[in-house]
């Protein structure tokens, strides 16, 4: 690799603190604008500070290793992408909703085609990013493979494979937040929101509080991907059958097989119900958010596992969330009121069968205005022995099941294996 003169040893110039108004050659973002001409280009740039209209960079927490590549000489901090035969694979929207400011405000509606939206811009040489990008995939998973062997899932040719591929259209989404929506969202004053996100980030960006005409704010956290299967332009019929699941991250068990959750179960489940809808002529869609440990971090939910474990009594489903809630300070912090914008996005207004049993994740869809008509399980044998604790915790706490409810009495038998079985 060719190194790039260090920057600590050439001349950066003055130090130009973002903080204060003034050298900003850009109009401002006009959120919710009926084309991307009037609404203007979300630019994060780095390369040119006169040059920025938002709060933030791009990358969300990758951008930490941008400083660092620049930093030990490896990348050129004034590289701008050359996007040559990037441009999505498939076209979508505008849909209604991405004019309506207060339906999307947390990713830009706009961010997938920026080189036919904003041409002259580029020419110009504004240094413009996509912060959506879309592509076309095979996914394998061993579970599919044995849904093919058990006959539940046949292989098309279309839409799954002989080799147990599913064909899909895959899209990732970085984070891109409009702060007066996300206020509204939350229910509470923009200006508290600001100063609570420049505290509780230790004042990584003081433009929070000093530059309120910066609408939009680039967070340094993960974004979300979505796998559709089927007809990506199908997903805005709502007469068209729609089998959707809105997973959160959890690394243990969807990347390695932690068997103390049934994320991973769940996750394959969806899958191959979305490979059944689309073969039956409906469209299937699985979106990915990165919020690990229910936004609380990983780190957060090993303490969680320990903690559940070495309790008294060991872990026990009568004391699920409490031991998460005197780790955390919180049972959860994934707060659903984000999730239903990339759907929005989409041109989703029905889902036919939502594979969820999260109480939170079906109200947030429903308070949107998607409608949701039915509601699918995890099939009993998909659930590991160990996440019986989970389960009957979470049926109790109020979460979707078409079983019964564990009682107190219940609750207090069901045990997890201890922390050396």
């Amino acid at each position: 690799m060719t190194k790039i003169p260090n920057p600590s040893k050439d001349s950066l110039g003055h130090i130009r603190l973002t903080s204060h108004t003034g050298g900003n050659n850009l109009s401002p973002i006009v959120w919710g604008s009926t084309s991307p001409q009037t609404r203007g280009p979300v630019v994060g740039t780095t390369t040119n500070r006169n040059n920025r209209n938002v709060i933030g960079t791009h990358s969300g927490s990758y951008s930490i290793y941008r400083a660092l590549a620049v930093a030990s000489g490896n990348l050129d901090r004034k590289h701008q992408a050359d996007l040559t035969n990037t441009s999505p694979t498939d076209q979508i929207g505008p849909y209604p909703s991405w004019f309506d400011p207060d339906q999307i405000v947390s990713l830009d509606p706009w961010g997938a085609e920026i080189e036919r939206n904003f041409k002259s811009e580029i020419a110009a040489q504004l240094d413009i990013k996509p912060t959506i990008a879309i592509t076309r995939a095979h996914i394998f998973l061993p579970e599919i493979m044995q849904a093919i062997e058990k006959k539940r899932l046949i292989p098309d040719g279309v839409f799954l494979l002989e080799n147990g591929s599913a064909l899909v259209t895959k899209i990732a989404v970085e984070p891109v937040w409009h702060l007066p929506g996300i206020a509204k969202r939350f229910n509470c004053d923009e200006s508290d929101l600001r100063r609570i996100l420049f505290e509780e980030t230790g004042g990584m960006y003081p433009e929070l509080v000093t530059r309120d005409d910066l609408k939009v704010f680039l967070p340094p956290i993960g974004g979300l991907t979505a796998y559709i299967f089927g007809d990506i332009k199908d997903l805005s019929k709502p007469d068209i059958p729609l089998t959707a699941r809105v997973h959160d991250e959890c690394n243990g068990s969807d990347v390695f097989g932690s068997d103390i959750c049934t994320c991973r179960p769940y996750l394959t489940h969806a899958i191959e119900e979305c490979v059944q809808g689309a073969q039956k002529g409906g469209v299937g869609l699985c979106v990915y958010y990165r919020k690990e440990g229910r936004a609380l971090g990983e780190v957060t939910k090993f303490l969680v596992y320990n903690a559940r474990k070495r309790q008294i009594g060991g872990d026990s489903a009568a004391k699920y969330f409490i031991r998460t809630e005197c780790v955390a300070g919180v049972q959860d912090m994934r707060f659903q009121q984000l999730m239903p914008d990339v759907l929005h996005w989409l041109g989703i207004r029905k889902i036919h069968r939502l594979v969820s049993m999260s109480n939170m994740k079906y109200d947030a869809l429903i308070e949107s205005g998607i409608e949701v008509v039915e509601r699918i399980n995890i099939p009993a044998d998909l659930i590991p022995e160990d996440a019986n604790v989970e389960m009957d915790a979470k049926k109790a706490a109020g979460y979707f099941t078409t079983e019964n409810i564990p009682d107190e009495e219940e609750l207090a038998k069901s045990k997890g294996r201890g922390l050396n079985e």
